[in-house]
């Protein structure tokens, strides 16, 4: 993938504090996890980029880590075959941990969700809620992928931006980012975000 997909330069500029390169890698895999689904069916999923020791300190294991003990050479983001295990395993509840490096240090995580000062449009689930409160707590992004095919961006606890990777599907979509957006599109997809 190079850098500057021109879609998604607004959600991986250098003001989120993470690897911007890491964060199109992820949101990337997240647009194709939302548009394919696995075996037939819709999935959702979380991505938490960036910030990997903290992140790692408000959440614990769901199951046995399936990336534990696997060199690390063996499991960054960009890699085609991790790609395609990373789909596999996105099947599974829990988050996975991206570090700034591109290694997915972790999947099938339990994030620690704290609501109190959070402001989340209505309708979106724990998902939703657990990127919202892991951004607001650490220095990562937040990437998540709802079981209706949307991906959602969190930083610092609010909603930065949606995107719709099949655009005919959302005929009257209602974005529910607040204030001033910016809407961009390129072949099959749609991203609305936050002007900032």
């Amino acid at each position: 993938m190079e850098k500057g997909m021109g879609v998604f330069d607004e959600i991986c500029s250098e003001k989120r504090e993470v690897n911007t390169l890491i964060l199109e890698h992820t949101v990337a895999l997240a647009v194709e996890i939302a548009r394919e689904g696995r075996e037939g069916r819709k999935i959702g999923t979380l991505f938490v980029v960036g910030d990997t020791d903290e992140v790692m300190r408000k959440s614990r294991p769901l199951i046995l880590d399936p990336l534990l003990g696997h060199p690390d050479a063996d499991k960054h983001i960009s890699d085609p075959n991790v790609r395609e295990t990373l789909k596999e395993l996105a099947q599974l509840d829990g988050a996975f941990v991206v570090s700034d490096d591109g290694v997915v240090v972790s999947a099938a995580r339990y994030i620690d969700s704290v609501s109190d000062a959070l402001n989340l449009p209505l309708g979106l689930g724990s998902r939703h809620m657990a990127g919202a409160s892991v951004s607001s707590r650490t220095r990562a992004v937040a990437v998540v992928v709802s079981e209706s095919s949307m991906v959602r961006v969190f930083d610092n606890g609010e909603l930065i931006s949606e995107i719709i990777p099949e655009v005919w599907m959302w005929n009257g979509f209602n974005s529910r980012l607040k204030g001033e957006t910016s809407t961009r599109q390129d072949k099959d997809v749609t991203v609305v975000s936050r002007a900032e």
